[in-house]
């Protein structure tokens, strides 16, 4: 990438206002691996003149038209995959086995849905039989402001750009000024398929002056983020003068209820797997871990040695391994929370503060499982964002449903139970946007998203293609004119 000091605007890569400089530190190393310019909020005003502008043309486009340049991106994003999985490796940390296999390839995944929800979409049909002059269009919002965090990427600006160029939406990305690499390399793949100039911009930038100036912007439509609780709250209040669509998808602290009747062994081992991957930096993660109680303590020593056998090491090298975390911002965090759970008195069996043994360079975090639990911890309270087991006991379905429930976020629970009927029970009364039952997949087009302060949007399938579209009907409608 030779172009990491300039933003891609109205189909150029064109140069900063006032270019601010910013390193890109790799978090393996601690060192600064590129360095990019933030942006300020002339260079919003202007990507967003771009993309109003060709609106006008590409919001009125054919959904195959659409489609063949989607396509077209999907070949170029396959073609580069390796590239792409080096950005996110270098960037945030992620193994490259697992920038390859699935951080690189979430991208391409969520492209190819999308273009599969275009084929089967209905854009106008009647309201119903009885009132054939009663017709419904979705039309594209307009233009839309994107705000992409640094755990998982590509993951993410292929939800937003995927949705809203399906849409027929015009758009301005700003990726996290973390890990902007991958973002700016998939800005290359945009120009390299052929879209029309100014349907994609791109501007780096910090929340507080990129970030602002699009969500207060007059001519922006819609602005979608994945991100912090606190950033979804100060987007949506900067949104609201100008009363424009607000789509969130924030945090979580999920539940992974486990009880008696399921396959322990596996239940277990399989939770704490998920809750280390991608270094415990996932907003879905089963960070809650609530065991019945006639098999708790041999669930805890089965999520200890589980926490023993997690590899810490070296995101270059190829492997299940689990690699650094995003920032020393953020592995601070982790640690102050680490050490609260053994200052309230929750119980370590795994981890704890500090590096991994023999490691003093990276932003490498212990594997780390804590038993004895309550729901008033800091550490079954806050979104960790880190390799972080929270063990907690129940005596039945109830208090099981319960302390799942006492949260403030709602994003993704978990159910394990060899009776399917109790488990289907339990889905039902879980305040969450996902339930994932024994260790099921979740299919592409499925829609992702929470209640609470877990956000208020759905990414994914026909669900994130509505979120960029508007509903009109007009009446009087002839349908043999």
């Amino acid at each position: 990438m030779s172009n990491l000091m300039k933003f891609y605007i109205d189909g150029a890569w064109v140069s900063p206002n006032d270019a601010k400089p910013f390193d890109v530190i790799n978090p393996a190393t601690e060192e600064p691996c590129a360095q990019i310019a933030l942006g300020s909020a002339t260079d919003v005003d202007k990507a967003v003149a771009a993309a109003k502008a060709a609106f006008a043309t590409w919001g009125y486009t054919a959904p195959q038209e659409r489609m063949a340049l989607m396509e077209k991106l999907v070949e170029v994003y396959k073609s580069r995959s390796g590239e792409m999985a080096e950005a996110i490796s270098k960037e945030m940390g992620a193994p490259i086995s697992m920038a390859n296999s699935a951080q690189a390839a979430a991208g391409i995944g969520h492209l190819r849905a999308f273009i599969d929800v275009m084929k089967n979409f209905t854009w106008e049909h009647a309201l119903n039989e009885a009132n054939p002059q009663e017709r419904i269009v979705h039309e594209p919002i307009g233009v839309a402001g994107l705000i992409t965090p640094w755990n998982w990427p590509m993951n993410q600006v292929a939800l937003k750009v995927g949705a809203a160029l399906a849409a027929g939406c015009t758009m301005v990305l700003k990726p996290s000024e973390i890990a902007p690499l991958s973002s700016m390399l998939f800005a290359e793949f945009m120009d390299e398929a052929g879209f029309p100039k100014g349907v994609f911009n791109l501007v780096n930038g910090d929340g507080p002056t990129v970030g602002n100036a699009m969500s207060v912007h007059p001519d922006i439509d819609i602005m979608s983020l994945t991100g912090s609780a606190r950033a979804g709250i100060a987007v949506t209040k900067a949104a609201a003068d100008t009363i424009k669509r607000v789509s969130l998808e924030l945090g979580g602290k999920g539940p992974n209820i486990i009880f008696a009747d399921a396959d322990v062994e596996k239940a277990v081992k399989g939770g704490s797997i998920g809750m280390f991957y991608n270094s415990g930096q996932s907003c879905n993660a089963p960070s809650r871990m609530l065991v019945e109680r006639s098999v708790y303590d041999q669930a805890v020593e089965i999520a200890a040695a589980t926490a023993a056998k997690t590899q810490v090491g070296d995101p270059t090298e190829e492997g299940r391994h689990i690699g650094p975390v995003v920032s020393a911002a953020q592995f601070e965090k982790i640690q102050g929370l680490i050490q609260a759970g053994i200052d309230e008195g929750a119980r370590l069996v795994a981890g704890g503060v500090g590096r991994p043994e023999g490691v003093n360079r990276g932003y490498y975090v212990r594997p780390t499982v804590f038993a004895d639990v309550n729901n008033e911890m800091t550490i079954a309270r806050e979104e960790i964002f880190g390799p972080v087991l929270s063990m907690l006991p129940f005596d039945d379905e109830e208090e099981a449903i319960r302390i799942a429930n006492d949260t403030a976020y709602g994003l993704t629970s978990y159910v394990q139970s060899g009776n399917q009927a109790r488990a289907q029970k339990v889905a039902r009364q879980l305040r969450a946007g996902m339930v994932i039952m024994n260790g099921a997949s979740r299919p592409a087009g499925s829609p992702f998203g929470g209640y609470k302060q877990s956000g208020n949007g759905r990414e994914g399938g026909v669900w994130g293609m509505l979120e960029f579209l508007e509903v009109k009907a007009i009446s009087g409608w002839d349908p043999s004119a």
